[in-house]
């Protein structure tokens, strides 16, 4: 049996709302050190975006380095398969290859091509068992880009979009040249993008396919793999059959993303068999939602974060993220400035401030009759509605005052 940790989407060196998330990542590398050991895992995969930035600082590189280093000593004999995402620069991450390659490290950048063949070999890593045999592989792909796909005009005939019909170019040259090596052993795919019928985090993802197209179908997978490990969507999901998953990122990257089980996945495979599995990580870093359901007003908002009780000499990087959630009414067009100040009192770090939706009847300027032209609308309506959209509350009697001036000078 072959036991494979699927991780991705670490964003090292990323920032939330200004505020360093080094503290939680420090937190579940030394979890993952533990996993890798308690599971006696064969190989561990990262599938892309391993920093947030193409530019990452000393820091975060540092810390990545460091964290692979431990995670080498606390399991010597275990595989790592590194895979670029979009966030990463594909040539940075893999330029020192050859030293990480000492470690029984691989780390896959860009798809090359050498007289229009890809060049395949780089991206098959064996996978050796506890006797050392080898027993499994490792097919890496990265983030797919334009460089890295066949050429798009001769796909133009296909069924599906050229962009689509390239990415499942990609995958099957990949499988069939290697098919030789690989000797009838399992394999695992990887890949970084965006799955159609995945859940995305609003505000956290980038729509990341060349040619304005935004997702694949899961088809796209040569069906002989036995597994297909994939990053770029931070929630862990399996997409159109239970082995092709995302593992979903270590830690919450948004807001959004607060309801989100975090965590890595183990896959198993002996033989024909697959078996997957989720492994919660816990967060290093409470991640709160004032309130817990519903809205409030944003004079109670005082009450809610001395309901937390927090110590009052909590560290920085030890304070819960809190998202508000905000009822319209009374809200002026300074609440965020209101809410700084409300919080700048307690040790909490608001990182999102919503405003409950317009409710429908707001939206009668939008939902009329569409052959209606722009012409034939009522101007101080539709300001109304972009400054209700853009500052979360309806403008008040100066607003509209300057605006019918600057009506006038038009």
């Amino acid at each position: 049996m072959i036991r494979i940790l699927h991780t991705a989407d670490w964003h090292i060196g990323q920032t939330l709302r200004g505020f360093s998330r080094e503290h939680e990542h420090r937190k579940v590398f030394e979890r993952l050190e533990e996993i890798v050991v308690e599971r006696d895992v064969d190989a561990l995969i990262i599938a892309g975006d391993v920093f947030d930035s193409q530019n990452p600082s000393g820091e975060a590189q540092q810390l990545f380095y460091n964290t692979l280093m431990r995670l080498s000593r606390a399991n010597p004999r275990m595989a790592m398969v590194i895979a670029a995402g979009n966030h990463d620069a594909a040539g940075r991450l893999e330029a020192p290859r050859p030293l990480l390659e000492a470690f029984n490290i691989r780390v896959v950048g860009n798809v090359r091509r050498r007289e229009g063949r890809v060049e395949a070999a780089r991206h098959l890593v064996p996978i050796a068992d506890t006797s050392g045999s080898v027993a499994a592989h490792v097919l890496a792909v990265s983030y797919p880009t334009a460089a890295c796909l066949p050429n798009l005009t001769r796909l133009d005939g296909e069924v599906d979009s050229p962009v689509i019909a390239g990415v499942r170019s990609l995958y099957a040259e990949l499988v069939d040249t290697l098919r030789g090596p690989m000797d009838g052993l399992p394999f695992v795919l990887t890949g970084h993008l965006h799955v159609a019928g995945g859940i995305e985090s609003e505000g956290a993802e980038r729509r990341i396919l060349v040619g304005g197209q935004h997702a694949v179908p899961h088809d796209v997978f040569p069906a002989e793999a036995s597994y297909v490990a994939l990053g770029h969507l931070h929630k862990a999901q399996a997409i159109g059959r239970d082995t092709i998953r995302y593992s979903g990122s270590l830690i919450p990257l948004s807001a959004t993303e607060m309801p989100y089980a975090h965590g890595v996945t183990l896959v198993s495979l002996d033989g024909t068999t697959v078996l997957s599995e989720h492994i919660p990580i816990d967060r290093p870093v409470a991640f709160v939602r004032l309130p817990e359901a519903g809205d409030m007003r944003l004079n109670e908002l005082g009450d809610h974060l001395t309901a937390m009780n927090l110590s009052s000499d909590l560290p920085l990087h030890k304070r819960p993220f809190v998202q508000i959630r905000l009822a319209r009414e009374g809200l002026s067009p300074g609440f965020r400035e209101e809410v700084d100040r409300i919080a700048e009192s307690f040790p909490a770090r608001i990182v999102d401030t919503r405003v409950a939706a317009i409710p429908e009847a707001s939206n009668d300027v939008t939902s009329a009759d569409p052959m209606i032209r722009l012409a034939e609308r009522d101007p101080e309506d539709l300001f109304k509605l972009a400054f209700e959209r853009t500052f979360g509350v309806a403008p008040d009697a100066t607003h509209l005052d300057v605006f019918h001036r600057a009506q006038a000078e038009t």
